[in-house]
C-alpha cells in the first residue's frame, strides 16, 4: 500500500575494484604402462611444482588438490578393448597475493612436459570495501532520482525513511590462458598478454529506497 507523502525509488550502483588475488590452475596427467610407472611420474611431477613454489617464495601447503584420478587406458582401436596404460591425474589451485610470482610460476609450469590446461583468473577476496563504495553510488542514485521526482511535483525532499540492499560480483568471463605480467627472457618473445593489467573486478548493488516528501 502506498505510504502518503513519500517516493519510493529503486536505483542500480557499481564500482570497479582492483583484483586482490590471482588464481592460478593447471593439471598433472602422467600416463605409463602400468599404474606404479605412473604413480611415480606423477610424483616427480608434483615435487617439481613444490620446488617451484619454494623458489617463488610460496609455501607448497597454499597449493589445494581439487580432483585426483586413475584411470586404465584402453585401445579401443582393437576388438577385444586392449589395456595399454594407466593415467593418473589431479587438479591442483594456487592463490597468489604478490602478482611479480605471477609469471615465474606460470612460465615454470609450462616448462613441465606433464602439466596442461592451466589457466589464471583474478579475483577479488576483500569484498567488503568494493561492496560499501558499490552501496554509496547507488544510494547516491536513489537519492538524485528521488529529488527528481519531488522538484518535479513542487515538493522538497525529505529523509530516507527505508532502505534494503544487495549486492553481488559480475560474472567474469572464462579465465586466461597466459599471465597478462609474465615475465621473459630478454631474447624471448614477448607474451601475447604482456604489459596488461589485471580486469578488475565490478561488484553492483541495487538499493530500494522510500523517502518522505516535504
Amino acid at each position: 500500500t502506498p505510504t502518503p507523502n513519500t517516493v519510493w525509488v529503486g536505483a542500480d550502483g557499481k564500482y570497479e575494484a582492483e583484483p586482490d588475488t590471482a588464481v592460478v590452475q593447471f593439471n598433472i596427467s602422467a600416463q605409463e604402462d602400468n599404474l606404479q610407472a605412473a604413480n611415480a611420474r606423477a610424483t616427480k611431477a608434483a615435487e617439481q611444482v613444490r620446488q617451484l613454489l619454494r623458489t617463488n617464495g610460496i609455501e607448497p601447503k597454499q597449493a589445494q588438490v581439487g580432483t585426483f584420478s586413475v584411470q586404465p587406458v584402453y585401445d579401443y582401436k582393437n576388438p577385444k578393448r586392449k589395456l595399454v596404460g594407466y593415467r593418473v591425474e589431479t587438479s591442483i589451485t594456487i592463490k597468489v597475493k604478490d602478482f611479480s610470482k605471477i609469471g615465474p610460476i606460470t612460465q615454470g609450469l609450462a616448462d613441465m612436459d606433464i602439466t596442461g590446461n592451466q589457466s589464471l583468473n583474478y579475483i577479488l577476496e576483500d569484498m567488503d570495501a568494493a561492496k560499501i563504495k558499490a552501496v554509496e553510488d547507488a544510494l547516491h542514485r536513489a537519492h538524485e532520482e528521488a529529488g527528481a521526482v519531488a522538484r518535479s511535483s513542487g515538493r522538497g525532499l525529505g529523509e530516507l525513511s527505508y532502505a534494503s540492499v544487495d549486492t553481488y560480483e559480475q560474472p567474469r568471463p572464462r579465465p586466461m590462458m597466459a599471465s597478462p605480467m609474465a615475465m621473459r627472457s630478454a631474447d624471448a618473445a614477448p607474451a601475447p598478454t604482456e604489459e596488461f593489467g589485471a580486469q578488475k573486478v565490478t561488484v553492483t548493488a541495487h538499493v530500494n529506497a522510500m523517502y518522505n516528501l516535504k
